[in-house]
């Protein structure tokens, strides 16, 4: 009997031992936040590229929770505020990527700013992209350490508030380093990624608790890599753009490698959370390999808003997928969760995402079903929103998804039964008229919610960039003609043309 029982009690030991992997709330670990900018879903080796090598990224997702059905906005501001703030990017105020709408309202409260009240040494190294104007830049939201280029990409120039240090290249770029500007030497990934080593590194040894966030602005076009990255893709019949995107890509994927490392070698890895995403659908590697999706970015289909969403932090956090429906808003719930910060009566308010937690404990629990809506927005600068409602909008549950690609103030929807028709190819409204209802009064509803928070619709911005206005005021010069009449193009725009495309 006792020889029977004593592999019992070891199997049962073991078991326990398995299962004492979760997240103790509370325990405020480091946490490091990596954002890909217009890197699909497909543009991983892990979900399937034939093409694309990404070891280091699959083993993170293999090392940790990975999310299958987790989904941002179509565009990068707008995903950028609902990580920030846990709501739909429309409630901040964000209907586009430029001409003031870009702009994440003042009223917001942002998961850095919850982190640094809670002891955080927070920063920032990369794209903010949430305005470019004093009140709104990262060290007024909660980032003691700031290190970004301006606009929603290096060189960038936009008409009013959003653009980019003037002449910026992708190698030996002008960085905006805690108010001013610095002339780094490198490629850009490599300078943000080193950065943000080297920021972690010093936290450490400070033994504070840090919350790094790396938004690259790679592996966004213009597609410039590194010629060494660029290279292993020629010969592949891909086009030219997409040797350099998927060199870009090899680069991030050695950048993450190489900061993982790190937090081996400083012996933190089980004190950190690291979690990896994407900001939108596909662009360059959609022709490659889009995971059997229909769309892209800016698009209201899944390809344009399904991404990459892995969770690693060992001991914590056991290695696996989860199938549950879930979205860029939940993040940052789930940190404030995971670190213990009490919603205050704001946040109750503003947030409208779910801590992931029970999640990250359990791939398989209880998660009961939700909206998530869908908006390219981009309508006509000073126009009336309610004409551009059902132009590139979408709502759906785990089961459904309802799309109005072509409407406008009236909506054109179709709808698919995701459970059999992922790839969204066969509209079934006809048959499921009581489903088209619940999902068009859930929309209804929500863009009601959202109308009274649209604070930017008549904003007019500054005669010259701030970040180029910064830039002069600190090496003299002025603004360049062509500059001049890039910022006065949406000046001139009337109400009801069209806004120029980013």
């Amino acid at each position: 009997m006792i020889r029977i029982l004593l592999p019992l009690m070891f199997a049962s030991l073991l078991l326990a031992g398995a299962s004492q992997a979760a997240i103790q709330p509370g325990k405020q670990p480091n946490i490091l936040f990596i954002l890909t900018d217009d890197q699909g879903f497909g543009d991983i080796s892990a979900h399937g590229n034939p093409v694309l090598k990404t070891p280091n990224l699959d083993k993170l997702r293999s090392e940790g929770r990975s999310f299958s059905d987790f989904h941002v906005s179509p565009t990068c501001s707008p995903t950028r505020s609902a990580l920030m703030t846990g709501r739909h990017e429309f409630k901040n105020g964000i209907t586009h990527t430029i001409l003031e709408r870009e702009r994440m309202t003042l009223n917001a409260t942002t998961i850095a700013q919850q982190l640094q009240a809670a002891g955080y040494a927070t920063g920032i190294f990369g794209k903010w992209h949430l305005g470019d104007e004093d009140d709104y830049q990262p060290n007024k939201r909660g980032f003691n350490e700031v290190f970004i280029h301006g606009a929603g990409g290096i060189g960038q120039i936009y008409p009013g508030s959003c653009g980019d240090a003037p002449s910026n290249k992708y190698f030996d770029p002008f960085i905006l380093h805690n108010g001013k500007f610095e002339k780094t030497s490198g490629y850009c990934t490599d300078i943000f990624y080193q950065q943000a080593t080297e920021w972690m590194n010093a936290q450490r040894k400070a033994k504070k608790p840090f919350f790094a966030y790396i938004p690259s602005n790679a592996p966004h076009g213009p597609y410039i890599a590194r010629p060494e990255d660029k290279a292993l893709y020629e010969g592949k019949g891909l086009k030219p753009e997409t040797e350099s995107f998927f060199g870009m890509l090899h680069n991030i994927d050695q950048n993450v490698g190489k900061i993982l490392s790190n937090l081996d070698a400083w012996g933190i890895a089980k004190d950190t959370l690291v979690v990896f995403m994407n900001d939108n659908g596909g662009t360059a590697g959609v022709p490659v390999f889009n995971a059997e999706m229909r769309g892209t970015k800016g698009t209201a289909w899944l390809g344009g808003t399904r991404a990459s969403s892995f969770w690693r932090w060992p001991g914590s956090i056991e290695p696996g997928d989860c199938k549950a429906l879930c979205a860029h808003i939940d993040f940052f719930p789930t940190l404030a969760e995971i670190v213990g910060v009490q919603p205050t009566a704001q946040t109750k308010t503003q947030v409208e995402g779910r801590s992931l937690v029970p999640l990250l404990n359990d791939p398989k629990a209880t998660w009961s079903d939700r909206h998530l809506f869908t908006h390219q927005g981009r309508w006509a600068r000073f126009s009336d929103p309610t004409l551009a409602k059902y132009h590139v909008a979408a709502v759906r549950n785990t089961r459904w998804a309802m799309v109005s690609e072509a409407g406008g103030a009236e909506p054109k929807w179709e709808l698919f039964d995701l459970s059999t028709d992922y790839s969204q190819k066969n509209d079934v409204a006809a048959q499921h008229p009581e489903i088209v209802k619940e999902l068009d009064g859930a929309f209804d509803k929500w863009w009601s919610d959202c109308l009274p928070l649209m604070v930017n619709e008549k904003a007019v911005g500054p005669k010259i960039n701030p970040f180029q206005e910064r830039f002069y005021a600190q090496f003299g010069g002025s603004p360049t003609p062509e500059d001049l009449a890039k910022m006065d193009a949406a000046r001139s725009l009337e109400p009801g043309k069209r806004a120029p495309k980013k």
